[in-house]
């Protein structure tokens, strides 16, 4: 029972799925991507995460005028 151990642990034990060495294939290559997000530009990304960071600021701040949290008169 023990005599053949070592060339168990040898051979794979799903030799069924193991293919042959020539219809073993290489993957595709990898597309490079180019670093742009939406088409945009690093600077246009800044530009729009900018721009939308303040939106929320104002909305938030009408918000807390008109339900009197804050007042413009000290």
């Amino acid at each position: 029972m023990l005599d053949n151990l070592r060339d168990d642990a040898e051979n794979s034990f799903y030799e069924e799925d193991t293919l042959p060495p020539e219809k073993v294939t290489a993957p595709p290559p990898r597309r490079r991507s180019s670093g742009k997000f939406l088409g945009m530009t690093p600077i246009q990304r800044f530009i729009i995460a900018v721009m939308l960071m303040v939106a929320v600021c104002a909305s938030g701040m009408v918000c807390l005028l008109l339900t009197n949290r804050i007042s413009l008169i000290f």
